[in-house]
């Protein structure tokens, strides 16, 4: 099996997220998340440029080898840039080798560790009683952990509540 193609997709509408695709001569194919948050262009060119073209005619079976080959091979080495597209080269690889396998990639690096993970919910609003209604439907939706934010008066823009006011079309004023 030989790694025929290797596509860099660059989504989302504010540019956060990097997806590397490979894929074999036999049809399987591997993604890989490669998002540097604020350096999301960088990665993707990084990947274009230089560790794509490395890819092609590869086994994608040698995932040790081909980590260890981009790694060491890369003049600038260890930068936020250069692991995280390394990173997702090996998340891909490991892709490929779990469908090949017909097994989730968790079994084959040794199987489950727990059997539930605790989550929490994002509660937000423009004001209290907007907070508290979002604080009482993550209740309701189960959440036991609830992260609590909510806007600061005569500021126009604070992370998370501003997303979700532009999302609805409503002002802050």
């Amino acid at each position: 099996m030989k790694i025929t193609a290797a596509d860099v997709v660059v989504s989302s509408p504010s540019r956060n997220f990097v997806t590397l695709k490979i894929t074999t001569d036999e049809g399987f194919t591997g993604l890989g998340d490669a998002t540097l948050n604020g350096r999301e262009l960088a990665v993707a060119a990084y990947l274009t440029e230089h560790v794509v073209p490395l890819l092609v005619g590869r086994d994608p079976h040698r995932i040790e080898d081909t980590w260890q080959f981009l790694y060491r091979s890369a003049y600038w080495r260890r930068g936020p840039v250069t692991m995280a597209a390394i990173a997702a080269v090996d998340m891909a690889l490991w892709d490929i080798k779990g469908k090949v396998a017909g097994l989730p990639v968790y079994q084959l690096l040794g199987g489950a560790s727990r059997t539930a993970l605790r989550t929490y919910g994002h509660a937000s609003g423009r004001d209290l009683p907007e907070l508290f209604d979002s604080i009482r439907q993550h209740l309701e939706e189960g959440y036991k952990s609830i992260r609590v934010q909510t806007s600061i008066p005569g500021i126009k823009a604070l992370y998370g509540v501003a997303a979700q006011a532009q999302a609805t079309g409503e002002r802050y004023d």
